[in-house]
């Protein structure tokens, strides 16, 4: 019963795990690809630091001027109410209980107006605390007021005789707290040892500060979106001609040679407007000429080809009598006659290899491919180069298999190719042996 649920939460965690793990390669993958997004989201980023400094730096200046404002006035009132309560206690009647007199005291000192409010109107409201240390029961503590909400530290100044003050927080009719400011200062009453302490909320203040951070927490989302909205368009100029280029671009790859970039005023697009289309027909020339040259390359190839096509034909005709005949001639002239057909069957070869060339080029090369043993075209290889490596004292080391490898083949290019890497490799192998493996 348990396993069930397990199973089912963990599948939820698995889900959005993907979930977010899909969301951020989409993301990673658009942040790569769009310049204008990393313009944007780097705007509003050093946006964000300089706002969110900025709003510190003005709540704390605010902050503070209103507690020296705040200490000033109360300070103020502080030594008003002392010399209040020093004159009442004075002037009340002796023969009373001194806590009776202090609560007489504090309540002239909560009702006298001329004495509660200062002229700036700074101050606002605060509450009165009186108290004679010693004087209660077993040595205790006696006052009139929240004793307790006084701290410690504020009351061992007051009784070395300094005028202290300290922020701190007291409860509120709804059971909460709320910060305030208590100013103690001793008096020279007629009640030996008494101290008076005036509590001032801050509820003002604090309304204050939270006004003016939400003002500047909301200006500064405002801000942030119009600075966003800015950065995206200032960005779009910038990028939009970098992607056309970048589709010209690809169209001028394609073949379409006669793309360019529309030239708009004098700046830096402008300017890359221009190298751009400078290039683009620097380029264009450049192909232009090439494929003519090609073309009279193709024409030269298969014009030479179809020249020597003739006379060969007239020389291969001439051999092969001379060839056919060559038993009745002396060693000398029969060695020459075989050398003879040997070179010109080589020249047919080339000739034949021109005209392929020239097939290919034009683009109507095919491709004879019929199913035979390997060995054929490599046999027929090595007998081209053969007297290659005899001339230069060149090795020719075979490691093929005893077994026919049957393939599908075009005889005649695989037996050029192999040729011409023979070829290559008796001229630059240094006399080193070659090997040919299959």
């Amino acid at each position: 019963m348990i396993g069930r649920p397990r199973r089912r939460v963990n599948s939820g965690f698995g889900r959005i795990s993907r979930a977010v793990r899909r969301m951020g390669r989409a993301f990673g993958r658009i942040w790569r690809r769009s310049l204008q997004l990393r313009v944007v989201v780097s705007t509003l980023l050093l946006s964000l630091v300089v706002i969110l400094i900025l709003v510190f730096v003005l709540v704390s200046q605010i902050t503070d001027r209103l507690l020296d404002v705040k200490l000033t006035a109360a300070t103020e009132e502080v030594e008003r109410a002392r010399s209040a309560v020093e004159r009442d206690l004075s002037s009340s009647d002796g023969n009373t209980s001194v806590e009776n007199r202090l609560r007489q005291t504090r309540s002239l000192l909560t009702d006298r107006d001329v004495d509660t409010t200062d002229s700036s109107g700074t101050v606002g409201t605060f509450d009165t605390v009186l108290i004679v240390p010693g004087s209660g029961d077993g040595g205790g503590d006696s006052g009139v007021g929240p004793i307790t909400e006084i701290p410690e530290n504020l009351r061992n100044m007051v009784q070395g005789g300094q005028v202290a003050y300290q922020y701190t927080s007291i409860p509120t009719a709804s059971g909460g707290r709320e910060p305030a400011l208590i100013v103690g200062t001793p008096t020279n009453a007629s009640v030996p040892g008494l101290e008076l302490y005036l509590v001032f909320p801050l509820t003002s203040e604090q309304n204050t500060v939270d006004l003016v951070r939400g003002t500047l927490v909301t200006g500064g989302v405002v801000l942030l979106g119009l600075l966003a909205a800015i950065a995206w368009l200032v960005s779009r100029q910038v990028v939009l001609p970098v992607r056309s280029a970048s589709r010209i671009a690809v169209r001028f790859a394609d073949g379409r040679l006669k793309e360019r970039m529309p030239v708009r005023g004098e700046d830096d697009m402008a300017r890359l407007a221009m190298s751009f289309n400078d290039m683009a027909e620097s380029l264009s020339k450049q192909i232009t000429h090439l494929e003519e040259f090609g073309g009279l390359q193709r024409q030269f190839t298969s014009d030479v080809s179809h020249e020597l096509r003739t006379p060969l034909t007239t020389v291969r005709m001439a051999s092969d009598v001379l060839y056919e005949g060559r038993d009745e001639l002396d060693p000398v002239r029969k060695r020459s006659v075989e050398l003879l057909d040997k070179e010109l069957d080589r020249f047919e070869t080339l000739l034949n290899e021109l005209l392929e060339i020239s097939r290919h080029d034009a683009g109507v090369a095919e491709l004879a491919a019929e199913r035979m043993d390997m060995a054929i075209p490599i046999d027929g290889a090595l007998a081209t180069v053969s007297h290659l490596a005899e001339e230069t004292g060149t090795e020719l080391v075979l490691d093929l298999p005893t077994e026919p490898v049957i393939a599908e083949i075009d005889p005649r290019r695989v037996e050029r190719i192999l040729r011409n890497l023979l070829a290559n490799a008796i001229d630059h192998g240094e006399r080193k042996p070659v090997t040919l493996t299959m």
